[in-house]
């Protein structure tokens, strides 16, 4: 979990998390923009600590291998695809909700406007 340093307002992740979420962007047909979005971090810090596990600077604890495909916690491929297309569909099913909202005004203005004309069509 992050911690959060107060004087520089700053999160700060523990190295297993980091080394995780490399772990994650290495596994196969996963993007880094799909994990980054998934673990709530800006892909250009994963991209930043994957430079950094290639270089040594982040490891995992010694008392656990740190491999690539064997990370039973990892979201797979198919569900990274499913929240993608569900949150696709989500955005069109509010669009669509906002459209039909903006066309029951429109009819409960003409309908008004209708009543109102009625109205003084009748005082005359």
């Amino acid at each position: 979990m992050p911690k959060y340093n107060n004087p520089r307002k700053t999160w700060r992740y523990a190295d297993d998390f980091k080394v995780r979420a490399v772990e994650m962007s290495y596994q196969e047909g996963i993007q880094i923009q799909q994990v980054a979005e998934g673990l709530g971090i800006h892909p250009f810090m994963l991209s930043r600590r994957r430079k950094e596990y290639r270089e040594g600077k982040i490891r995992s604890d010694g008392r656990k291998r740190v491999t690539v495909m064997k990370n039973p916690k990892a979201p797979r491929t198919a569900e990274l695809n499913e929240t993608a297309r569900l949150k696709r569909e989500n955005e069109r099913l509010k669009k669509e909700n906002d459209l039909l909202k903006k066309w029951q005004r429109y009819l409960a203005e003409q309908h008004q406007s209708d009543l109102d004309s009625s109205k003084s069509m009748d005082e005359n």
